[in-house]
């Protein structure tokens, strides 16, 4: 099997030669700079060279068509000194950020305040037939790809999503009061961005077989999700149906969300919508991979083995391998990190998780 071929049939129960050998979350930027410093090959420079230095499975290659503002505003700087930058990026949002370091950056001010705001916004950089959605050479790229064996995917961060783009409208604090005080901006901003989304995808299987769409919602955080089970089905429900209806008819077979967090309460609304591939089971916020496969057994997980263990070493590598391995006997789950490789991680000892990691996977049968 190719890997394009395992991920389908191991995502959707199917008989496989063996799960998926995923190599998902990269290091931070600070991270390959350590490496560099003890002994990572030169040629190693991003993630699908680690995939390539590693032979693992080829990740789902993301169709690189614009689905968010359009055209794509550039990263304006306002204001620098030493410490700080504070610019504007893509989505308006304007956010200061350290120049040395790893963080997260402080979200100062988002675009949209209002209704008002919003039709400005809309309208300017959200029309869903703008001619630049499409541009380039993806159908190219695309036919290279799927010459290689590699799944096709539409959707990813940050702009396919919608509590995801609504949050990078509104903001968190001021989104989730909308929910209670602008419910109808909520239904029409979700509305308009999932009508934007299927426009683009559209076009994109009138021309390449797609078999993955990816919605990026970050909405979960380590006690739940930020909003409640019966807000999820009322709008965002609706949404993720027309979703799952569009790759039904175009022979997508799967759909997976991206949520950090622990997303226990809305895994069942999910589920209904025909979300079937959720990741990455942040351990650190109380997501065990061996309660979620037996709790949610037709739902394929990916992500679950706790990032932190890789700084500590072998041994604790190899405990997290153990914990994981009853998930990956019983199906449906690809076992990686579960997310990004802080800077605490040393180039041995990602060697040996991705070693590991590959011995477990060859024990399956």
């Amino acid at each position: 099997m190719n890997s394009r071929e395992r991920l389908i049939a191991w995502v959707l129960g199917q008989p496989v030669d063996r799960p998926p050998f995923w190599l998902f979350w990269g290091p931070w930027e600070s991270t390959w700079e350590r490496w560099k410093l003890e002994g990572k090959p030169s040629e190693i420079s991003d993630v699908s060279d680690l995939v390539d230095y590693f032979n693992a499975d080829l990740l789902p290659a993301v169709i690189p068509v614009n689905c968010g503002p359009c055209p794509k505003p550039e990263n304006t700087i306002i204001e620098e000194d030493d410490d700080y930058v504070i610019f504007r990026d893509s989505w308006g949002i304007t956010k200061r950020d350290l120049k040395h370091g790893v963080s997260m950056p402080e979200f100062l001010e988002f675009p949209v305040k209002n209704r008002e705001d919003w039709k400005k916004f809309k309208d300017k950089y959200l029309d869903p037939h703008h001619p630049d959605r499409l541009a380039g050479d993806w159908q190219e790229q695309c036919a290279v790809w799927t010459f290689q064996g590699r799944a096709l995917q539409l959707g990813y961060y940050p702009d396919v999503g919608l509590f995801g783009s609504f949050r990078w409208l509104l903001g968190d604090e001021e989104g989730l009061v909308a929910f209670y005080t602008m419910p109808d901006l909520v239904h029409e901003i979700m509305d308009h961005m999932t009508t934007l989304y299927l426009t683009v995808f559209e076009q994109v299987v009138s021309k390449v077989q797609v078999d993955v769409i990816h919605i990026w919602e970050d909405m979960c955080y380590r006690n739940g999700p930020l909003i409640s089970p019966k807000h999820w089905r009322q709008f965002m429900g609706p949404h993720y149906h027309r979703i799952k209806a569009f790759a039904e008819q175009h022979n997508i077979p799967i759909l997976s969300v991206d949520t950090d967090g622990n997303p226990e309460k809305i895994a069942a609304p999910m589920i209904e919508t025909g979300v079937n591939l959720l990741l990455p089971m942040e351990v650190a916020a109380g997501c065990d991979v061996n309660q979620w496969r037996d709790q949610f057994p037709t739902l394929a997980l990916s992500g679950g083995f706790d990032k932190r263990a890789l700084a500590l070493g072998p041994e604790a590598i190899d405990n997290e391998i153990t914990r994981i391995f009853p998930a990956l006997k019983k199906g449906r789950y690809i076992p990686t990190l579960d997310h990004l490789v802080p800077d605490d991680v040393s180039w041995e000892n990602y060697q040996y998780y991705v070693n590991a990691l590959k011995a477990m996977i060859d024990q399956y049968h």
